[in-house]
């Protein structure tokens, strides 16, 4: 075994620091530097009525008494170990290609130096997340190799399935949720008991992050907690430590940086305020903040000269447009438009080449070209991606509103989701949780998060193609339902506008899902047997794309009709 590089700091040893000078910072920025509006709003009140508006403050809050912290924690502790229980059960449940390249990055990070893990090519699962995670693998090997020394075997380890190996994975993903409960918790905790309780059906018991990372196996839990725990501390005004923990984030997973100008245009409007001076002083150090942390990651490799080899794993671009199995985006429409585009015109006697490359690419694949329509490239993507996101950075530059951070936040993942380069169907979740934040806030965001949600959790079905998992994804999914239905009906029991699921349209969609799911499962082998394997998949791509452009749509407009 390796260790890692001597002559560098951990990122261990040098992360609590640094957060603890940014605690340092905005602490001494509160009590030196209060903000303009705090100082106004002292100053306009009358020494005079300093008493009654103590009494007033004092009759507000016995009418509107916050729970007890301890209880507050009680309960989620109770809610997260019955959460925890029913992931235990999902121990034995099938798993994913993704578990195996896990696993061959605990054996990648525990065998080779830190020089050759973004080099190695032994098995095909190379390594190709940021160093955080690599990092984070490299901690997790050495508990790995005292359960069970294969595990961490580069060479005999491969696809190495013993009860061990899949006990101590699942439970490293379940352990690690512990981050998302924390957020979440921080998030909730002045909440009424109701709408926190949703919260927490939402997202530590959400559906989507059972079937992706308790199931199918992946660490999308732990990652959304980081960012729901930069996405709490922007909310409480804490923006220092928010882009620090964004940061942290991007050397875990780099995808989450299509929320990146989100970001910079918030704190730049937002935290680097208060004239020239200040605002550059604080842009320096939030600047300085963000480099430590890419070179607490980066540093180590770039003394290997390592970087380019870094950046060629995490952006492969030579990957298809899409992924094997659709994700339910803009592109689903532009491939099937130049699909039936070539139909239409073969039959009227055009000669239109077939393309010789399939749109997934598999590992490695190219490219794919288009029969008729123009061939959609990384850079194309790229631009469309950052003109969906061009109207909500204009709201953030005009009023850059802590409470609406999440909201903009979630739009820019959906729109990262929905015009992205190879983008997968997990990548809902992004979005998705989220917004399980902002639903409780009015009866309109609980109806759109609760036909957001069905179509997320319908669009990862399937993931799971085994048939001992069938029952599991649909009982999960009507579970949910169910509980959602009761919870947003009675929480916005006041609303005589609808219910959770108003006009037509909506009532339809979601009936849609049921004929979706029968075609799919009954009728397609019944009428077409094995003709046609890919038409399920490709119904269920479409219409969940459907459903994901009118919440793109929603959002959009709500972000823009907002004050």
């Amino acid at each position: 075994m390796h260790s890692l590089d001597h002559a560098h700091l951990s990122p261990c040893q040098f992360i609590p620091g640094l957060l603890q000078f940014i605690n340092d910072v905005e602490c001494n920025a509160a009590k030196l530097n209060p903000t303009a509006e705090n100082l106004n709003r002292e100053a306009m009140k009358p020494t005079k009525q300093k008493k009654p508006q103590q009494s007033k403050e004092k009759q507000t809050h016995l009418q509107n008494p916050h729970e007890p912290t301890n209880t507050i924690i009680k309960d989620l502790l109770w809610f997260s170990l019955i959460s925890t229980f029913f992931k235990l059960l999902l121990i034995p449940a099938y798993h994913s290609t993704d578990f195996e390249v896990h696993r061959n990055w605990l054996a990648l990070t525990h065998t080779l130096p830190l020089s050759q893990w973004y080099t190695d090519e032994t098995s095909p699962w190379t390594l190709d997340y940021p160093p955080f995670f690599a990092y984070f693998e490299y901690l997790l090997s050495h508990f790995a190799s005292l359960v069970d020394p294969t595990i961490t075997d580069l060479y005999n380890g491969l696809n190495y399935k013993s009860p061990s190996v899949i006990i101590f994975q699942r439970l490293t993903v379940i352990a690690s949720d512990s981050i998302l409960i924390y957020s979440i918790y921080k998030l909730t905790k002045n909440l009424n008991s109701k709408k926190r309780f949703l919260i927490w059906i939402s997202v530590i018991s959400s559906p989507g992050l059972l079937i992706v990372d308790h199931i199918h196996f992946q660490y999308n839990g732990f990652l959304l907690g980081l960012l729901m725990a930069s996405l709490g501390a922007l909310q409480n005004g804490h923006d220092l430590t928010g882009g620090f923990i964004f940061a942290i984030l991007l050397c875990f997973k780099h995808l989450f940086a299509v929320a990146g100008p989100v970001y910079f245009v918030y704190i730049l409007r937002h935290y680097c305020r208060g004239g020239f001076l200040r605002g550059f002083s604080k842009l320096i150090t939030m600047g300085v903040v963000v480099i430590a942390v890419f070179v607490t990651a980066y540093g180590p490799f770039a003394c290997h000269g390592q970087i380019q080899d870094v950046l060629k794993r995490m952006f492969p671009f030579g990957r298809g447009l899409c992924h094997a199995y659709w994700a339910p985006n803009f592109w689903v429409f532009y491939i099937l438009s130049d699909k039936l585009l070539a139909f239409v015109f073969t039959k009227l006697g055009f000669y239109i080449k077939t393309p010789t490359a399939s749109f997934t690419g598999g590992l490695v694949g190219d490219s794919s070209p288009f029969a008729i329509l123009p061939t959609v490239t990384p850079l194309v993507t790229f631009g469309v991606v950052l003109l969906a996101i061009l109207p909500c950075v204009v709201k953030i530059w005009r009023n850059p509103d802590p409470k609406k951070i999440v909201r903009w936040v979630a739009y820019a993942y959906t729109c990262g989701f929905l015009f992205g380069w190879h983008v997968h169907e997990k990548a809902s979740l992004h979005f998705l949780i989220p917004l399980a934040v902002v639903a409780v806030e009015s009866i309109q965001d609980a109806r759109h998060y609760f036909m957001l949600s069905i179509v997320s959790i319908y669009s990862l079905f399937p993931l799971l193609y085994e048939a001992q998992e069938y029952p599991v994804k649909v009982i999960l999914l009507l579970l949910y339902v169910a509980i959602m239905w009761f919870g947003f009906s009675s929480t916005f029991s006041e609303k005589k506008d609808g219910g959770v699921v108003s006009g037509w349209i909506e009532k339809s969609y979601m009936v849609g899902f049921v004929v979706v799911e029968i075609w799919g499962q009954f009728l397609h082998p019944l009428i077409l047997g094995d003709r046609f394997p890919f038409l399920p998949l490709m119904i269920i791509s479409f219409y969940c794309a459907l459903g994901m452009m009118y919440s793109w749509i929603w959002q959009l407009k709500s972000i823009i009709r907002s004050h």
